[in-house]
């Protein structure tokens, strides 16, 4: 079953690659197929049957969007410090907060309650961006790993 939802979200994240605007640029790309793996991941876990097929193409579709607008806004220092904030946000379980004055973009990162998983610790997050003054957001859940890194799932 766990390879027929990794072969939904492929196949739904290769179909949304090729629907995103022609002349976009690599951030935009690449923010459409993260976005849709992680929304499509998240969305494989809601439901059962065929309830978790649609909830997992939902997921995938709404990620995608969320992803393609993000990339197509944030630069190699909004990325970085957006990664650094959200580092640090699930490290200590505080909010934290960004900006890079060069772009004018900022945002932050809330992280939710820390829960046990067969697999490790987890939580989930909001983060919120302000990209030319639009604000977008996006959720998803990050696992601790061995070396004590969070990692997005």
């Amino acid at each position: 079953m766990k390879i027929v939802k990794l072969a939904a979200v492929g196949l739904i994240t290769a179909s949304l690659t090729g629907c995103y605007a022609h002349g976009a640029g690599p951030r935009e790309g690449a923010g459409t197929i993260i976005g849709a793996i992680g929304g499509g991941l998240l969305g494989s876990q809601i439901g059962s049957g065929s309830g978790r097929l649609i909830a997992t193409g939902l997921g995938a579709v709404m990620g995608a969007a969320v992803g393609q607008s993000v990339g197509r806004g944030l630069d190699g220092r909004d990325q970085y410090q957006l990664s650094r904030a959200s580092e640090t946000a699930m490290a200590t379980g505080q909010e934290q907060w960004w900006r890079n004055d060069q772009s004018g973009n900022y945002g932050h990162v809330q992280p939710g309650q820390t829960y046990q998983t067969p697999q490790g610790y987890c939580r989930e997050y909001q983060q919120t961006v302000y990209i030319g003054g639009q604000r977008e957001q996006a959720y998803g859940t990050a696992c601790r790993q061995p070396d004590g890194q969070w990692q997005v799932m």
